[in-house]
């Protein structure tokens, strides 16, 4: 344990500094857990990922490029989440299905 000053001023004044401090640590991690709570609220209330993505081409004006299963690892920045119903009509309209999730398959599309 540190040596305490034997005065009662100098003591007064360490007590002093010690509550300062220790609202100011108790304000910090209020604060902190307050960030934490926005955190988890954000993760609970975000939207549930697409289930099936077009990616677009490298322009607004450029048709669909390919279709994905929602989540795929290899879809592009530019995709966005499409109905079944869409991927379905994309897939039927000649867009490519990606190799890699197979979304042709999980619809069961059969190209005629």
């Amino acid at each position: 344990m540190p040596s305490l000053p034997p005065d009662l001023p100098r003591l007064r004044t360490l007590e002093t500094w010690l509550a300062y401090t220790l609202d100011e640590v108790r304000a910090t991690i209020a604060r902190a857990e307050q960030r934490e709570r926005e955190v988890q609220q954000g993760r609970e209330r975000r939207p549930p990922p697409p289930e099936w993505l077009l990616e677009q081409g490298l322009n607004r004006d450029s048709p669909p490029v390919q279709v994905h299963v929602g989540g795929c690892w290899n879809s592009g920045k530019r995709s966005k989440g499409v109905t079944r119903d869409d991927a379905v009509r994309a897939l039927a309209a000649g867009v490519r299905a990606c190799s890699a999730c197979r979304p042709d398959s999980a619809l069961g599309f059969l190209e005629s």
